[in-house]
């Protein structure tokens, strides 16, 4: 007994037949997903218009050769049925089904890529067909034959015996010689939906007695991404592992695939500003093995469905099962399309900086932060305390403006900033602290910043002639003599080499050097060199009249001056000369001796 029951299984375990070749269509009618090709197929038998070379292409597993075998078969079928179909009862279509048919050649061009394997192919052309009206033959992954096999088959293809028939199978089209494009019919093969691959599962299901749900049917029919092999290669191994009474959870395991639970927590702490359960939910999402950079991936798709669940008209962009659909769409409901966006804007920008980044994990967890930031209502801003200028302060104040002070632009309150084309140069690094402006109270400044108050046409005038010095109001030509200070001088000179942007020795010049008020309006530069007074020679006029309009007096006069002990480096031969006749007086006599001079 025991015996027999081995042998049974023994004979049970030979004769098994994956589910992708035992549930292979054998008709039109049973090809899922290509209901365009098919009957396109159909009609041009119906009609007798058959081409004489044929070229499907599209992704694998999506019935290019099943197709054509289809195609084959019908065409040499001898009591065709009303409809045109294959009768599965003729000596032909015995033959074709028990894989023992001369009329039907199929040829692997993975394998058999040379010019002799297309020369012995275009010999068995020659002979006619014994039990049918055409001989078919069928090449398969076409872009994978030798560009002299491509040629050695051009003239074959264009010019056949009225019985062959070429069906040519690719999955990259671009590769195939346009000379052979030219000569066939080309159908293209799309993808297969999710939903026609789920209905096709539990027709295999219920038919081999399978329980699953359809949570499970769409875990698969999403790793097959769009290929009906593909699903039921995968649906046989799940069977495998798990038998009859198929589990979620083991499915999730074998195909290692992240539950779109983890998605919908994630996005729900999103929502809710929950950051720290964010980034414990990534870690336990790292923790089981998943990658960083597929998880962002995923949890963008999954933005993208929530996006389409929120409009009845783009809902059927999204392929998945009904049940995983509601769920979307309830979720879709507490997101608002401003967050949405902004999250897939940051998923996008985080799987285009994930490559380069150096601390992967770290993006992807500031990625979470900001979407956890989304929704977050921005605490108000609490301006300080109105501290409103003593008697003793505005009497100050006032006898300040007899002597007006204009302080540098980046210094003023935003209300009060004038246009100007100057651009103020670094002052990090600048040899000297400029302290700030008299008569300029940082609380007025700060006050009307953040939260200007409104106020009587004469508050606003005091408040601004207090803040930013008085800044009478004149036409450009209207002449000025304003009191000048050396504080304001300095400030003043800090915008200069905002002038001269293009010039970097004039700039560095300028920025380097400590200009010294006299009388009033007498401005004395000291210089290093002679070089360096000649560069502000050349745009003396040009600093001038820049000083006068900012210090708001006509009379500013520039005086320049070179002080050797500044110098730290020879600028001219000259200098360079002195120098080493100072270490070397022998230099000069051997000048003189050689009778050398510098020009």
């Amino acid at each position: 007994m025991f015996l027999l029951s081995l042998y049974a299984i023994l004979y049970i375990m030979e004769n098994y037949i994956v589910l992708a070749r035992k549930y292979r269509p054998l008709s039109f009618e049973t090809v899922i997903g290509q209901q365009t090709i098919t009957q396109s197929l159909q009609n041009a038998i119906r009609t007798n218009h058959l081409a004489h070379a044929y070229l499907f292409c599209g992704p694998r597993g999506v019935g290019k050769t099943t197709c054509a075998r289809i195609f084959a078969k019908t065409i040499n079928c001898l009591q065709p049925t009303e409809n045109h179909d294959a009768c599965n009862q003729c000596e032909s279509c015995v033959a074709f089904n028990e894989q023992r048919s001369f009329n039907i050649h199929e040829l692997d061009a993975a394998s058999n890529n040379s010019v002799e394997d297309i020369r012995q192919l275009i010999a068995e052309v020659r002979i006619p067909p014994q039990i049918g009206k055409y001989s078919v033959y069928i090449i398969d992954e076409v872009h994978m034959l030798s560009k002299d096999a491509f040629n050695a088959l051009l003239k074959t293809l264009e010019e056949p015996p009225s019985y062959a028939i070429f069906i040519l199978a690719t999955t990259e089209k671009h590769k195939v010689l346009p000379t052979i494009l030219s000569r066939c019919q080309t159908y293209d093969f799309s993808r297969i939906t999710v939903n026609d691959t789920i209905r096709y599962l539990r027709y295999v299901a219920d038919k081999e007695g399978i329980n699953a749900s359809d949570e499970v049917l769409n875990v698969i029919a999403q790793k097959a991404d769009g290929g009906m092999r593909d699903a039921l290669s995968v649906f046989d191994q799940i069977i495998s592992y798990c038998g009859t009474d198929i589990d979620y959870q083991q499915v999730l395991e074998i195909l290692n695939v992240l539950d779109t639970d983890y998605y919908f927590r994630m996005i729900d702490y999103a929502l809710t500003n929950n950051y720290a359960e964010a980034l414990l939910l990534f870690n336990d999402v790292l923790n089981k093995g998943f990658d960083a950079q597929n998880f962002t991936v995923g949890l963008g798709l999954h933005l993208r469905n929530v996006l389409v669940s929120k409009d009845a008209q783009t809902v059927s962009l999204m392929e998945t099962s009904d049940a995983v659909r509601r769920h979307y769409a309830e979720q879709a409901q507490r997101c608002s399309l401003p967050f949405i966006f902004k999250g897939l804007e940051l998923t996008n920008e985080c799987d285009i900086q994930y490559r380069q980044a150096k601390n992967k994990r770290l993006t992807v967890e500031l990625m979470l932060i900001k979407l956890c930031q989304l929704t977050m209502v921005a605490a108000p801003v609490v301006a300080p305390a109105s501290v409103a200028p003593s008697p003793t302060a505005v009497q100050k104040t006032a006898a300040v403006s007899t002597a007006p002070q204009k302080p540098v632009a980046a210094q003023k309150p935003a209300s009060v900033v004038s246009n100007t084309n100057t651009a103020p140069a670094p002052q990090q690094n600048r040899p000297r602290t400029v302290a700030p402006p008299v008569g300029a109270p940082a609380s007025i400044s700060i006050r009307q910043h953040v939260n200007p108050s409104p106020a009587t046409p004469k508050e606003t005038t005091t408040t601004q002639h207090t803040a930013a010095g008085t800044e009478p109001s004149e036409t450009p030509d209207e002449p000025e003599h304003l009191a000048v200070t050396q504080q304001q001088l300095d400030q003043v000179w800090l915008t200069l080499p905002g002038i001269f942007e293009k010039e970097d020795r004039l700039k560095a010049t300028l920025y380097n050097t400590n200009p010294l008020l006299q009388d009033g309006v007498q401005i004395v530069l000291a210089l290093a060199n002679r070089l360096q007074e000649q560069e502000v020679i050349r745009v003396k006029e040009q600093i001038v009249k820049h000083l006068r309009k900012q210090l708001h007096n006509t009379d500013v006069q520039l005086i320049t001056r070179v002080d050797e002990s500044l110098a730290k480096h020879s600028f001219t031969d000259k200098e360079a000369y002195d120098n080493l006749l100072k270490s070397n007086p022998e230099l000069a006599t051997l000048a003189a001796n050689l009778k050398l001079t510098i020009e």
